[in-house]
């Protein structure tokens, strides 16, 4: 199999946090815990992610900014890039957690409720210092078969994901995140149809998430146009290792970061 593709995948460790410790769930609920953030970081940057993702999942919901303090703890240990989400709803934020450590943020139900958000941070932090979130759900009476949901998944939107993203891509972001309610932490695959719409609808950098469980469905998703492979459980409970993972992909014909 050859790869087509002009620049390497990249691989994301994601840390989902809730009150201060890394969780992880299945289809956005059933959480449970998955261990200290700094050691979470620590353990990733060593085996050889390229990026790391730290959302702080209930800060939206529970109308809080995110843990500043976790934030400067995981910074200070990361030795790779790090975006930052969860309760980041206006530049201010942004900001703040940008002060804290981070590379980038990452903002989804604010976007969503406030689209002029999103051109506000791209103008005071820079395109590729912003990214931006999107939950979706399958939605057969949508134009996409995908509509869009905020509030860590928990609010149904009504809207048609692709058309959102489509929006999205307009206010020159750096990154576009969609995440699958329908397969995020159930190991059967990211969802592709997912990815390949979002990659004919915007020329951002575009990352895979929710529902990778082997080596080939990494593989498939960077097939499909992913730039940047993001998982969590496989790797927080050691399912699959960073360097078979990266060794696999190259084995594939797919270019991978070297980092």
């Amino acid at each position: 199999m050859t790869d087509a593709r002009q620049s390497p995948v990249h691989i994301m460790s994601c840390l989902d946090m809730r009150d201060g410790r890394v969780v992880k769930g299945v289809q956005f609920v059933d959480i449970i815990d998955a261990g200290d953030p700094v050691a979470c970081c620590q353990a990733y940057c060593q085996a050889g992610a390229d990026a790391l993702a730290l959302l702080d999942i209930t800060a939206t919901v529970e109308g809080r900014a995110t843990m500043l303090e976790v934030v400067a703890s995981v910074a200070k240990a990361c030795t790779v890039p790090l975006t930052v989400g969860g309760g980041i709803s206006d530049v201010a934020s942004a900001e703040a957690v940008l002060a804290a450590g981070a590379d980038a943020v990452s903002t989804s139900s604010a976007a969503f409720r406030n689209p002029d958000v999103i051109s506000d941070m791209v103008r005071a932090c820079g395109s590729q210092r912003v990214t931006v979130a999107v939950d979706v759900a399958a939605n057969p009476a949508l134009p996409s078969g995908y509509e869009v949901f905020i509030d860590g998944g928990r609010t149904a939107t009504g809207h048609d994901a692709i058309e959102w993203i489509k929006r999205i891509d307009g206010y020159g972001v750096g990154t576009i995140l969609p995440t699958s309610k329908t397969t995020d932490g159930v190991r059967t695959g990211y969802d592709l149809p997912l990815i390949r719409q979002t990659r004919s609808a915007t020329t951002a950098q575009l990352v895979a998430s929710g529902g990778a469980g082997t080596l080939e469905h990494f593989r498939d998703a960077a097939l499909a146009g992913a730039d940047v492979l993001l998982a969590a459980s496989v790797f927080h409970f050691k399912v699959i290792a960073i360097p078979e993972l990266k060794a696999f992909l190259r084995s594939e014909g797919i270019a991978v970061s070297k980092g």
